[in-house]
């Protein structure tokens, strides 16, 4: 007997097994029967042609039919289908074929259902593949939802809390006047230094959630001019050297080759990213520590390294310090001291450090072999600079970096 005529022999008991087996209720099954009948169609055809690929209309229709919850749930719906027919199948040529022609018609029919089973299983893994595209681009367009959301919160609040600030100090600032004579004003003297210093601090968080808000948005406007790296070694030096020595520490600038080329950067801004690397390194480093800013000239660049003693940073977290709020630990175990070993902040000073080199068109990375209060391993900071021989225009992406001397 033809195969086709085999098939067509066991049509109606095939069509009959599997639909109950695959199929619960009346109204499913006669839905379900369509379909079957639909793949028993290709099928002979696949049989007739020797091309299995009669099947993949059926098959992508399957496929496609999967619900949102089995892709999420990474089940699988066309294969179980196709092993239930596979199997009926063998027991419904058994039933109804002489032994040499259902063995025949199985040989025919397995490699029919292996292609089956694979082009199945590729199509319900790209299936899966685009759904979690999807979930994954929904969930970034999510994420920048909310850090827009975060950087429009700091600015407003920033701005916002510039004016009282100004209000506060500036009346601080009459009360001194109006007491700087008398005597007896010595106790409130005290007080409105205490407003002052608050005042202060808060002023200079105030000026850094700004400076957040302006690199999150891309506005950091940067006033390039001619600068030379040991000059503003000598400031920073003047402005953290009676910290450092406060906390018993050696904080030690060391000239090294370039130290004293002149490049065009924004002496303003590089100070700031310095000092925000150093008070940092002051900050995590226990008393009696050292700290040590060197660095090399590169071909085009100028690297600056901030060395220190302290209790050093895990690897996991090396990128995460440079994050807005990117403090480590639990900051209410902490010490509210801006300079005091391991003092609070708000997290923004390393932040503001990456989005200054990186608007120079530089970098800024730490090395540290982890964190270890005992043994202290310190960290190595690095801020690379590139070396321009003249202020660049509206990008940095058209400027030619000035070779360094060799």
């Amino acid at each position: 007997m033809k195969l086709h005529d085999s098939l067509v022999q066991i049509r109606e008991p095939w069509l009959e097994r599997v639909s109950q087996n695959l199929a619960r209720g009346e109204g499913v099954r006669q839905v379900f029967l369509d379909q079957l009948n639909r793949f028993y169609d290709l099928l002979l055809q696949a049989v007739e042609s020797g091309d299995p690929g009669w099947l993949n209309p059926v098959l992508t229709e399957w496929a496609e039919a999967r619900t949102e919850s089995e892709l999420k749930d990474e089940d699988t719906a066309v294969s179980p289908i196709l092993s239930q027919i596979a199997q009926q199948t063998l027991i419904v040529a058994q039933e109804e074929l002489e032994t040499e022609g259902s063995l025949l018609l199985v040989n025919a029919l397995m490699p029919i259902f292996t292609y089956a089973y694979e082009r199945s299983g590729q199509q319900e893994t790209m299936l899966r593949v685009a759904f979690l595209s999807s979930e994954l681009e929904d969930a970034r367009i999510q994420l920048d939802r909310l850090d827009r959301s975060k950087s429009n919160f700091i600015a407003v609040s920033a701005h916002e809390l510039k004016t009282p600030l100004t209000l506060i100090q500036g009346y601080a600032t009459m009360l001194h006047d109006e007491i700087q004579d008398k005597p007896e004003g010595e106790d409130m003297r005290t007080l409105i230094q205490g407003i002052e210093n608050g005042t202060r601090r808060l002023q200079h968080i105030v000026d850094d959630l700004i400076d957040v808000s302006l690199i999150d948005n891309q506005e950091l406007a940067l006033k390039f001019q001619p600068c030379w790296m040991n000059r503003l070694f000598v400031i920073l030096e003047d402005d953290l050297a009676p910290v450092a020595e406060e906390r018993k520490q050696s904080l030690t600038f060391h000239e090294f080759e370039g130290c004293d080329q002149m490049t065009y950067a924004d002496p303003e801004r590089l100070y700031q990213a310095l000092r925000n690397v150093i008070a940092n390194a002051i900050k995590y480093t226990p008393n009696g520590g050292d700290i040590s800013v060197d660095g090399r000239l590169l071909s085009g660049f100028i690297e600056v390294t901030v060395k220190d003693s302290g209790i050093g940073i895990e690897p996991e977290y090396q990128e995460q310090i440079f994050e807005k709020f990117g403090r480590l630990g639990n900051p209410i175990l902490h010490s509210s001291g801006r300079s005091k070993f391991k003092g609070g902040g708000p997290g923004l000073g390393l932040s503001i450090s990456k989005g200054i080199m990186e608007a120079h068109g530089g970098s800024i990375w730490v090395e540290s072999s982890g964190q270890d209060e005992v043994e202290m391993p310190g960290s190595t900071f690095h801020l690379l600079l590139p070396l321009l021989a003249e202020p660049p225009g509206d990008t940095l992406s058209n400027v030619q970096p000035l070779e360094a001397d060799q």
